[in-house]
């Protein structure tokens, strides 16, 4: 493995890609960045499903044989993105047998048009669980207000679950509080808690596309909301999972519910292509990251010679307020940010599961 990315590895970050497409997987590509380049988690979406059917060819296959089958859009997109992350499960298989189901996972979506619907949520979630049919998927949830409890049901039933959409602190919390209400729930039904695995999507980039947005050319607090806003939510981490709510559950066989860090691609490009990553290192933690910011990573970040107890994260945390508080000071509302964020973030959702039916749509018509 290439030395910055061991340092990452060393320093307790889980190092997962943020895209999936069946040339990646029928390539070898995954394979080979699994093996040389220290990914053990995939993460997908819609839009990546789109633009991996947009620009494939190895699609075309599966896509006939639906139509020949009768099969609708719906059914069509749900066959063809399962079957994606059925075989990325696989190449990752051995990634979760050696972290004990730690890693060596991928997540898939439920619809998001579900995400303001818990019941729907649930059953949409059990579905994708039992047709993947995989232990080492991850059911990606959003964590709005009525995301909330269709987490902890989910949990509950003994589903993994990727719980994505996180820009605030607050929700960050209930969001935890889920998905020990979910294991609360699961042990009461002595269901195996030690099988039941959960990251928490914590969104970056997005967090400072905005706050400078509304700063403006020049001010020195550009670039700087986003990182304190994710150490704090690793300071929450830490206490509620350092908690005896937690240990109790722990002495169950319970597993914590690590802080992942995503959107953590740079958009500004002032910016080293590399922040999100190498100041958001932490024990503990997944960073999933676009290829080209692992590529960056890999070739030019700069990191420490031994990588055990190389950490950016702990003892930020005055620091990381006081940047929050400046930020109040010159008249941004932090709590009007991260719900802008949230509803913006549904939005994006709403309109790449619209773009992967239409181009799922036309796959079908050209069958």
């Amino acid at each position: 493995m290439n030395d910055r990315l061991k340092a990452l590895r060393d320093a307790g970050v889980s190092i997962w890609l943020d895209d999936l497409s069946r040339e990646r997987i029928e390539s070898g590509n995954l394979a080979d960045l699994v093996s040389e380049g220290g990914v053990v988690g995939v993460t997908t979406n819609p839009t990546i499903f789109a633009a991996a059917l947009s620009e494939g060819e190895r699609y075309s296959e599966q896509v006939a044989e639906l139509k020949a089958a009768g099969a609708d859009v719906d059914t069509a997109v749900f066959e063809i993105t399962t079957t994606d992350v059925q075989q990325a499960c696989d190449v990752l298989r051995p990634a979760f047998d050696r972290t004990g189901g730690v890693d060596g996972r991928v997540s898939i979506e439920v619809d998001p048009g579900a995400a303001r619907d818990t019941d729907r949520t649930v059953e949409l979630a059990q579905k994708l669980w039992a047709r993947v049919d995989r232990p080492n998927v991850f059911i990606k949830i959003p964590a709005t207000e009525e995301g909330l409890p269709a987490i902890a049901a989910t949990i509950a039933r003994g589903v993994s679950v990727n719980v994505t959409l996180i820009f605030s602190l607050d929700r960050y919390r209930k969001v935890m509080d889920a998905y020990l209400f979910g294991l609360e729930q699961a042990a009461a039904e002595d269901r195996d808690l030690s099988t039941i695995h959960s990251v928490a999507s914590f969104f970056i980039s997005r967090v400072d596309a905005e706050v400078d947005k509304r700063l403006g050319e020049g001010h020195s607090l550009r670039g700087e909301a986003a990182i304190a806003n994710a150490r704090l939510a690793y300071e929450a981490y830490e206490k509620v999972f350092g908690g005896e709510r937690f240990a109790a559950l722990k002495a169950k066989g319970a597993n914590r519910q690590r802080p992942l860090w995503a959107s953590t691609g740079v958009k500004d490009p002032a910016y080293a292509d590399t922040l999100y990553v190498t100041e958001l290192v932490a024990p503990n933690t997944v960073n999933t990251m676009p290829e080209k910011t692992l590529q960056a990573f890999a070739d030019h970040a700069e990191v420490p010679a031994d990588g055990a107890g190389w950490d950016t994260v702990s003892g930020t945390y005055d620091e990381a307020r006081t940047v929050i508080a400046a930020l109040e000071k010159e008249g941004i509302s932090y709590d009007e940010v991260v719900l802008a964020l949230e509803n913006e973030g549904l939005e994006k959702f709403d309109a790449s599961w619209a773009e992967l039916l239409q181009t799922v749509t036309d796959e079908l018509a050209k069958a």
